[in-house]
């Protein structure tokens, strides 16, 4: 029992039974819920295992790890149901909270990568559809597209450029970060996309002419903005009559460890708020509406657009 003690006294693994208590999960899923390195995470693993307190299973070429069993009966019983006190007791931590935000994004991305989901059957069994996935939707839909001018603002890694760049004709890819930057080259480099063109620059003050593309896309990259206002009037510069401004950002939230942890300047924005802020650019046609909730996650998407007036034409008389 000194021994279980004394691996109960370290943080990190106390987080880790915490988030394991409700989710089974692998190393990879367990970085990025923790945010701690894969090596530390594989060592309180091995630990845990050794004592009996985690029980590790394959599964479709995974391992995922779980509580053991044990814990319900015998004499670590007790200690287990002291800790889960413990546990219950400290779940309005902002630390622990942030835990529980990453985990439900991790389980949002699971189930949206299919990699164990299916839909439930007349037998209420899970359905398995090989080669479904939301990627592959997104890219069929891509293709009912015409040959747009797309800017990415705030394009970070790449990853939705790179996607808009299948179907678009020609995409304009901006970030502040010059190395964020480089990573985004040479993932387009790998995946062998050519028609990107990267450019340093702020939301605020963006490095583009006016009426140079028919989509200004911000994608989770307006709650970055000091001004957000100026961002969305940057948007609608850049975009040409009759094109679209499409915003994907989260709505209101209360976790304030994104600030220090991811750096954002906003939690998120009320739905009136982000219709107001096109409203006032100018644009028209404007639409806000829920793009991905899922119960128990703070955080919900909302998906906003506006289109650029046209032109007048002159009067007739």
């Amino acid at each position: 029992m000194s021994a279980l003690y004394k691996l109960l006294g370290d943080e990190a693994r106390l987080r880790l039974l915490r988030v394991l208590r409700r989710e089974r999960l692998n190393v990879t899923e367990l970085t990025g819920v923790l945010g701690l390195a894969q090596s530390g995470v594989s060592r309180h693993l091995g630990l845990l295992k050794d004592a009996g307190l985690v029980a590790e299973e394959r599964d479709a070429g995974y391992s995922y790890y779980r509580l053991s069993p044990s814990l319900a009966d015998g004499p670590r019983r007790a200690l287990w149901q002291a800790v889960e006190a413990q546990f219950e007791a400290t779940e309005h931590d902002p630390a622990l909270r942030a835990d529980d935000a990453r985990l439900q994004e991790v389980l949002r991305l699971r189930i949206e990568n299919f990699d164990t989901h299916g839909t439930a059957d007349t037998r209420g069994a899970r359905q398995l559809v090989p080669g479904r996935s939301w990627a592959a939707w997104a890219r069929a839909l891509g293709m009912l597209l015409p040959p747009l001018e797309v800017a990415d603002l705030g394009c970070g890694e790449g990853y939705l450029t790179i996607e808009a760049a299948r179907w678009a004709k020609r995409v304009v890819a901006v970030d502040r970060s010059a190395v964020v930057l480089d990573r985004a080259r040479a993932l387009a480099k790998r995946r062998r996309v050519s028609n990107v063109t990267w450019k340093q620059g702020e939301l605020e003050r963006l490095p583009l002419k006016d009426a140079s593309v028919d989509v200004a896309l911000l994608s989770q990259a307006l709650h970055h903005s000091g001004r957000p206002e100026k961002a969305i009037a940057e948007a609608a510069r850049i975009t040409r009559p009759g094109g679209r401004v499409l915003i994907l950002d989260l709505r209101e939230h209360q976790e304030e460890w994104v600030r220090t942890t991811l750096g954002d300047r906003a939690l998120g924005f009320r739905d009136t708020a982000l219709r107001d802020l096109l409203v006032s650019t100018g644009l028209l046609d404007i639409k806000v509406a829920v793009g991905a909730r899922k119960a128990g996650d703070p955080f919900t998407v909302l998906i906003a657009s506006g289109t650029k007036p046209r032109a007048s034409f002159p009067s007739s008389r």
